[in-house]
């Protein structure tokens, strides 16, 4: 199918977020379906992700596959793959992949309704998936043109597993808005926060320049760290002439140190605790709310926000911390 059948199909969706749609290579999120389509090189259709909060539910022989528990999906897929002799792995985000029937299992945090009617963040996971055909099916989310639409490439994988350290075995870091986390300070250098830590980053993210001219010449951008004793990854900003300093963090929900706000434990704890003891804090305050991507919460001016990161079926809080220079996007 091409985009203009598949827009058919969907009853004259219209894909609000697109790219390259109808050009040949390219993609459109139908939202008001929960799909996205991915389309090939000749326009025709051939990956479609389900979203797992508003997406169609989906069955596969006698498996319901959408808006599930993750590991009650997994239990369900792994027993039908065993009668019908298939062979299941494990995707970059630790849930289920079988090639042979072309599917790639994947989660979302799941949204309710508050009592006042707007959404809120829940502390459970749902499912999602996306259904490739056989010409992608070995590596579904490694494949073009999946990975133009959604690149997974510089993602940590997940080997199906998500520990959280206990409240006693974490450390406890001070935080000063918009100056300083626990050992580091904004404006650090990479080799001061990794000084700062004691260890060295397990893995670095970055880019080479897209040819704007305020980048300078083609040397490598350094994005961020990631410290996994530490529990945090460290962010970086630059621009031409000027070398990466450190201008944001984000302290892991599963591993990472504790950190409170005035009197509230930010990190590794519900997500919908958090998110309610931050907003009565704003409320009795009378001070402004910031929603920042996926939801985050944070009070107005402090350039701190509150995440969502996923252990197992459930959800925990993280945080990131921003110098006042710092735009988060996500």
């Amino acid at each position: 199918m091409n985009s203009d059948q598949v827009a058919t199909a969907l009853d004259g969706a219209v894909a609000y977020v697109s790219q390259g749609l109808g050009s040949g290579i390219g993609w459109g999120c139908y939202s008001d379906w929960g799909v996205t389509a991915v389309f090939g090189e000749d326009s025709g259709l051939v990956a479609v992700a389900i979203d797992a909060m508003d997406g169609p539910l989906v069955r596969l022989r006698d498996v319901e596959l959408i808006a599930r528990v993750p590991s009650e999906v997994r239990s369900d897929i792994h027993d039908l793959a065993r009668r019908e002799g298939a062979l299941v792995r494990v995707n970059w985000s630790g849930d289920p992949e079988v090639e042979a029937w072309g599917v790639s299992m994947g989660t979302a945090l799941e949204l309710g309704s508050s009592p006042e009617g707007y959404m809120q963040r829940q502390d459970t996971m749902i499912t999602g998936a996306l259904f490739v055909g056989p010409e992608l099916a070995a590596d579904p989310y490694g494949a073009e043109p999946v990975i133009r639409w959604w690149d997974v490439r510089d993602r940590q994988p997940n080997a199906g597993t998500w520990p959280v350290k206990a409240e006693q075995e974490r450390q406890r870091w001070d935080w000063t808005p918009l100056e300083s986390i626990g050992p580091l300070r904004f404006g650090m250098s990479p080799s001061q926060v990794a000084a700062a830590l004691n260890e060295e980053p397990a893995a670095r993210h970055g880019r080479y320049p897209y040819g704007e001219p305020w980048e300078g010449p083609g040397e490598w951008i350094l994005h961020d760290d990631r410290f996994d004793t530490a529990g945090v990854t460290a962010h970086y900003s630059c621009g031409r002439g000027h070398p990466p300093v450190l201008g944001a963090v984000t302290v892991h929900g599963r591993t990472g140190p504790q950190v409170e706000f005035d009197g509230i434990r930010l990190i590794g704890w519900p997500v919908s605790a958090v998110d309610a003891a931050l907003t009565r804090y704003i409320e009795d305050r009378e001070v402004g709310l910031v929603i920042g991507c996926g939801g985050d919460l944070g009070p107005d001016g402090l350039n701190m926000y509150v995440r969502a990161t996923r252990a197992g079926d459930t959800a925990v809080s993280e945080a990131r911390f921003c110098s006042a220079e710092w735009e988060d996007h996500g």
